[in-house]
């Protein structure tokens, strides 16, 4: 299995094999909650007009995203994992935009098959990995709006490339980082944002809390993300 790190949305459009794209803080961090919560299904759009758009044809859907870290006017919800987990979203389903994560979706093109990647599904991340059998596995860190590097990304690539290899990574000093020293992964400077809280911190870096993996299938002639469970053995 060879597996490669890649960065943005240059690196979404040149992975192949099996594809994992990253990101962190915060859009598949919020979407593993959202399915958690009971979410019927997310379709991950590009631009906010192909949002709305998909809005007048989907009876009763929630427009959750980002641009810049800020709601977009007109969506429900921003790309708070945390609010999304208060809210009461069973039976309903989302569009997504963010200026990232959903990007990189539609952008790999080449891959075979797609699927999200974040802290809070990583071993069940991993697991999918080990049993897809797949010759080449391309491990995609979004960054920040998918043309800058962000610490938390590539850490996370890093984190589940050696998880798959069977090697130790200390999740904890990669915490430490990111709450102390990292300059990219302080999106905790929306400070007033009501839309991007603190306390989304705390949920994007809850390793494991799902065992689920979120792979993106053609519905309805667009991207729908579907939850496959991957338990622990």
């Amino acid at each position: 299995m060879n597996i490669r790190i890649l960065h943005g949305k240059q690196g979404a459009a040149q992975a192949v094999g099996l594809a994992v794209v990253i990101d962190v803080f915060r859009a598949f961090t919020t979407a593993c909650y959202a399915y958690a919560g009971g979410c019927k299904e997310i379709y991950p759009i590009g631009t906010i007009e192909d949002a709305f758009t998909l809005r007048n044809e989907l009876s009763g859907c929630l427009l959750v995203g980002e641009r810049g870290g800020v709601m977009v006017g007109g969506f429900d919800f921003g790309n708070s994992p945390s609010l999304i987990a208060a809210a009461d979203v069973r039976g309903r389903t989302i569009v997504h935009t963010t200026s990232a994560g959903t990007q990189g979706l539609v952008g790999a093109v080449q891959a075979d098959e797609v699927i999200t990647g974040a802290f809070v599904n990583a071993g069940a991340i991993a697991r999918y990995i080990r049993q897809s059998g797949a010759d080449e596995v391309s491990l995609i860190a979004m960054g920040l709006g998918g043309t800058e590097l962000a610490d938390e990304d590539t850490l996370c690539a890093a984190y589940l490339r050696d998880l798959v290899q069977g090697r130790t990574t200390d999740f904890e000093e990669i915490r430490r980082y990111l709450a102390e020293d990292s300059t990219t992964g302080r999106f905790l400077d929306l400070v007033g944002e009501a839309s991007a809280p603190a306390e989304d911190f705390d949920y994007c870096m809850a390793l494991d809390r799902f065992d689920f993996v979120l792979r993106a299938e053609q519905g309805n002639g667009r991207l729908v993300l579907r939850q496959i469970a991957v338990p622990a053995r």
